[in-house]
């Protein structure tokens, strides 16, 4: 199993299992869901809203979730880490608000009170992602699943009748069977947290939250842009200098290999000397 450029991606996988055995172990999974006619209106306990998705309180939810973010880790390779952990933390704090407040202004006054029940997980941000993946992973293969368990007559065509599926189906139907686990609760987190991770590819959130990074040390960064920009501007001295004193001098130009080795002040140097 392989997180290779996806740190932030191992990190959510490790965070929400080992979370969701720390709750069971621990016997607080009470504290990872929301009613909002208890917990908000009698108890006035409104920081629920920043824990129920922590964690999972099932091992089935746990399972489908760890695997659903593994699979899904090719969203933060193709954007890099300090994006993907960024949509993650700003994507996190939309799908906390606004599920319970759709669920206790809309939907609970409607149904006269029996939908207030959000359960734990983090099914919302699960979607979010999957939003993004759906628009940017491409499919690789199609297959057929055939409706009859008869063999087909040798002169049939292609056409036959069945289901057709592509590699992606199965991240499909996991992310369904999360959404359906404790519905409507864990349905309208899911529906929420699509409509996020649209908003946000479609470039329809402000601009400032859009824009929003985390700091670069967070995913270490900090060190790594340093050693690039030092790397680059090495490489480009490397390339005029070799490129001005094989036109200048006619001499043969150093090779790339002993030209590092050597420090970056003598190579000015030469550099200077060469052209003089």
């Amino acid at each position: 199993m392989s997180f290779t450029d996806a740190p932030v991606t191992k990190a959510l996988v490790l965070g929400l299992v080992g979370s969701s055995i720390a709750a069971s172990i621990f016997d607080i999974k009470h504290y990872f869901y929301i009613s909002i006619g208890t917990h908000f209106l009698r108890y006035g306990q409104l920081w629920r809203i920043f824990t129920y998705q922590l964690c999972y309180t099932n091992s089935s939810e746990v399972l489908f979730g760890a695997m659903s973010l593994y699979h899904m880790r090719m969203v933060e390779r193709f954007w890099g880490s300090r994006k993907y952990a960024s949509f993650i933390v700003i994507a996190g704090l939309i799908t906390a608000i606004l599920p319970p407040f759709f669920l206790s202004v809309f939907i609970r006054p409607l149904s006269f009170g029996a939908l207030d029940y959000i359960p734990a997980g983090p099914t919302p941000v699960l979607f979010a992602i999957l939003a993004q993946y759906h628009a940017m992973i491409p499919q690789i293969y199609k297959y057929k699943v055939a409706l009859s368990t008869s063999p087909p007559p040798t002169n049939a065509s292609d056409d036959t009748s069945g289901l057709i599926f592509s590699d992606k189906s199965t991240r499909y139907l996991m992310a369904l069977q999360l959404a359906l686990f404790q519905w409507p609760g864990s349905l309208l987190g899911a529906v929420i947290g699509w409509v996020v991770g649209y908003l946000w590819r479609n470039d329809l959130l402000p601009a400032a939250v859009s824009r929003w990074r985390v700091p670069g040390w967070v995913v270490g960064l900090r060190s790594q842009k340093r050693n690039d920009r030092f790397d680059g501007i090495r490489r480009r001295l490397e390339d005029e200098g070799a490129s001005s004193t094989g036109v200048a001098t006619g001499a043969q130009p150093v090779v790339e290999g002993e030209n590092r080795r050597r420090p970056l002040g003598q190579q000015l140097i030469d550099e200077v000397r060469g052209a003089f």
